[in-house]
């Protein structure tokens, strides 16, 4: 009974006052202090979406946060997929509520004439003219499709048929007049009826095969489930040429429908049968195949089996093709890849993948490229003599980037590092569009070098973007624009990779991010492109400033400090303080110790950001570094729970050092990997006043088959399983602990039952602990009142247990 009041009415709470347990309540939603509530109902800046020419300028406003009753509304999860079963759509989606264009000669912005009423749209998609824009509008009863013509600034809906998008929207321009698209084939109410008698009961059964499975959610339980799946899955594909819809191809599971580069031929993924209980849809039986635009079968690829029998351990894969995809600078060429050593990457082999091709008209046997000494990632076309090869390995953090001509075969090493290392991050080549309107790689300088760009630019002073010409002879990246210190600037476009006209996105701590036109040739001519202001204004006068620390290993650490306004230390004192964070594993100590982020970003805040609390009189470590880092032979996990140690003192010192944060007043917070932590944190130390877990997963024996990058099974080290538990641990959890979850997440291992068991647990064991059951919530929280809620709870427990924590 309780569980029902739990789910249909608001949600639970548990409250403890001097070890004396209080009455479950189901009590009425809470609304935090006004300083927060403001902050985070802010309303948004657009987002931009700007041509290739930098002429038209698409500005997208969205949807505030919807209500719970929103969040409430039927849904079928099956298949590791959320349905609303009243529109053929996905249940929980972020929705743009208004468009406007601005013509960026003219410098005026218009209002698009003719959008639907309320406008919940998504899928954005210019046509290859770039004169028209297409988007999706989903409605209580269906999926529309909508056009916006440019020159006159209006929308039109095009269908006739509601759209599918259940499995994605795959809006396809098939030329500038012609979309495809698929669309349901039966209204939802003829969806099947769940029968009060089952036809029997739901039986699984493994003959002796090893079929490891990661812990998905919301899988297909029975055989009605499966009917579910099929109904609302299958789609029927159409082209519509000036509002006339025409059938491609018969009804079927699309998985993925992408055009050849010379739009003759459909490239598709369809799901088939048996269903898997184990594997989401996206690891079901599928067929591979190349069809006409008429949708007549012209090559079966592959027929690929469930997933369910992949090998365990990173990088280990099924010794079946994979990656089927167009080759971007050839009319019509599919290539695809496949392991040479049976799946496994342990095996001692020289390589351990192949990628091969098929070009039209499909017959004959496919032809090698290359082979890859890791496991292949994917390629980026050029033309015909220049194309990048990236592969690399998840295990070991290594990524390897080489340069292969398709005309001579031959395949030379550019560059590799360790994924983790941001600073020799050379940068993202520059595309532009080809003969066929797909993206490839663009060369400068007569062909001799690649233009790169990279949006993060991390360096030994903080993250500083740079575009940079890459020589493919010396293989040296030169440096050519770089973000200025004291702003974060990227670019988003370049207009003209010869002239070097770009657009850009730049802020400051005190200046809201906006975009730029600028001219290498003429820098002092910069064009602003938007104007949008600070939607944060009582956050003016909040100090910002990262901040670097050692822990007692000789490991450099970095955090993003924010101080209140007005703050002086010498008058105030050290301040109550809230450290949050976000464990990440190493192979490199090196890596580890590197800058990430940059004081000069300007501050946003999203639900899940600490820095509310700087309003409120605390000291805020956001983005706390938390590195767990590989020790000679050993994994990063071996040494978990004393790295988090080492990390956390490093951190509290610091903060004691400069004056800020008073030792006695310390919380520390996560959310996901982040709560695992906090919960370690407080089981296994006494340094904090209180600690705030969301949406965390606390008994690691629930995700036997690894979890975050942790490949090892439990079977394999049953003892590293137990003691990263917080759950083996809880009695030993006596700081104040706020434990909050959703009751729908969808993540895979962090189901609702560990925090469920945790709280029962330290409840148990006679500990301070509140559980928040927020309704209808996934891993992400949306719900308004929900978001409201959460932050009042988080509020009350830092005044109760940290601020006012008595002396």
């Amino acid at each position: 009974m309780m569980k029902k009041l739990v789910l249909f009415s608001f949600f639970l709470t548990f409250n403890f006052i001097s070890g004396t347990v209080l009455a479950q309540d189901d009590i009425s939603y809470q609304v935090p202090v006004k300083e927060i509530a403001d902050l985070l109902l802010a309303k948004p800046t657009p987002s931009v979406s700007i041509d290739d020419q930098a002429s038209w300028l698409l500005l997208s406003d969205r949807n505030s946060y919807p209500s719970v009753e929103e969040l409430a509304l039927p849904e079928y999860r099956i298949a590791g997929l959320r349905i609303n079963p009243k529109n053929y759509a996905p249940s929980r989606q972020v929705f743009i509520n208004n468009f406007s264009l601005k013509s960026l000669k003219s410098q005026q912005i218009f209002q698009v004439k003719g959008l639907p009423t309320p406008m919940f749209a998504s899928n954005i998609n210019w046509n290859p003219s770039e004169n028209k824009i297409a988007f999706t509008n989903t409605s209580s009863s269906g999926v529309d499709l909508y056009v916006i013509d440019i020159a006159t600034q209006t929308a039109k809906k095009i269908n006739k048929s509601y759209l599918n998008t259940v499995l994605g929207a795959g809006i396809i321009w098939l030329n500038d007049q012609t979309l495809v698209y698929r669309v349901i084939t039966k209204p939802a109410l003829a969806a099947p009826v769940k029968p009060l008698k089952p036809k029997g009961p739901t039986i699984q059964i493994n003959l002796g095969k090893t079929a490891p499975s990661a812990t998905f959610q919301d899988l297909i339980k029975s055989p009605y489930d499966e009917s579910l799946f099929e109904f609302f899955a299958t789609s029927q594909l159409v082209k519509n040429t000036n509002g006339l819809e025409t059938k491609i191809g018969k009804p079927a599971i699309y998985s993925s429908v992408s055009l050849s580069p010379d739009r003759k031929y459909f490239l598709t993924s369809t799901i088939e049968k048996p269903f898997s209980y184990l594997v989401s849809a996206y690891g079901f039986p599928s067929t591979v195949s190349i069809t006409d635009l008429a949708g007549k079968t012209v090559k079966v690829l592959a027929n690929l089996p469930s997933r369910e029998g992949t090998p365990s351990g990173y990088d280990n894969l099924q010794d079946v093709p994979r990656g089927f995809d167009w080759r971007d600078d050839e009319a019509a060429t599919i290539i695809w890849a496949k392991p040479l050593d049976g799946g496994l990457i342990k095996a001692d082999v020289p390589f351990h993948d192949a990628v091969y091709s098929l070009s039209s008209p499909f017959i004959g046997t496919e032809k090698e490229l290359f082979k890859t000494e890791t496991r292949f990632r994917g390629v980026q076309w050029g033309n015909s003599d220049l194309a990048l090869v990236y592969e690399g390995l998840r295990s070991k953090q290594t990524t390897k980037v080489s340069l292969y001509n398709p005309t001579t075969k031959k395949v030379e090493l550019l560059y590799s590092r360790n994924q983790t290392d941001a600073y020799n991050d050379p940068g993202n080549p520059i595309t532009a569009k080809n003969k066929y309107g797909r993206n490839v790689i663009i060369t400068v300088d007569n062909g001799k070098k690649l233009l790169l760009n990279n949006t993060t630019g991390a360096s030994p002073k903080g993250d500083m973007p740079f575009l940079a010409k890459f020589d493919l002879t010396t293989k040296k990246n030169e440096i050519i624009w770089r973000s200025a210190e004291g702003t974060f600037e990227y670019v988003t476009s370049v207009i003209n990779p010869e002239k070097l006209i770009i657009v850009t996105r730049k802020e400051s701590q005190k200046m809201a991010p906006n975009y730029y036109l600028k001219n290498f040739s003429s820098p002092e001519n910069d064009i602003v492109l938007t104007d949008f202001k600070n939607p944060y204004p009582s956050l003016e006068g909040v100090k910002k400033e990262k901040i670097s620390y050692k822990r007692a290993d000789g490991i450099d650490l970095t955090g993003d400090l924010y101080l209140p306004k007005g703050y002086d230390k010498v008058k105030d004192g050290p301040l109550p303080t809230i450290i949050w964070a976000y464990p990440r594993e190493f192979n490199s100590a090196a890596d580890a110790a590197q800058i990430r982020g940059s004081e000069n970003r300007f501050t946003t805040i999203s639900w899940a950001s600490p820095i509310f609390w700087a309003t409120r009189g605390y000291a805020v470590l956001d983005n706390a570094e938390m590195p767990i880092v590989a020790k000679g032979d050993q994994k990063p996990n071996d040494t978990f729970v004393q790295q988090l140690t080492l990390n956390a003192e490093a951190a509290i010192n610091k903060l004691v050092d400069l004056g800020v944060g008073d030792r006695n007043r310390m919380a520390v917070g996560g959310h996901s990997y982040g709560a695992f932590m906090t919960a370690n944190l407080l089981a296994h130390t006494k340094l904090f006043a209180a600690g705030i877990a969301r949406s965390g997963a606390y008994n690691r024996t629930l995700t036997p088959f690894g979890f975050q990058n942790e490949e090892r099974t439990y079977w394999q080290v049953p003892k590293l399983y137990y003691e990263m538990s917080p759950f083996s641990y809880a009695d030993k959890i006596k700081t104040p602990i706020l434990l909050i979850h959703g009751d729908s997440d969808d993540n895979p291992g962090t189901f609702p039952i560990n925090s469920e068991r945790l709280f029962n647990a330290i409840k148990g064991a006679g500990g301070t602990v509140k559980f928040v059951f927020l309704p209808y919530e996934a891993h992400s929280y949306r719900g308004r009142e929900n978001i409201l809620h959460m932050l009042y709870e988080q509020d009350q427990w830092l005044e109760n247990y940290v601020k006012n924590k008595a002396k």
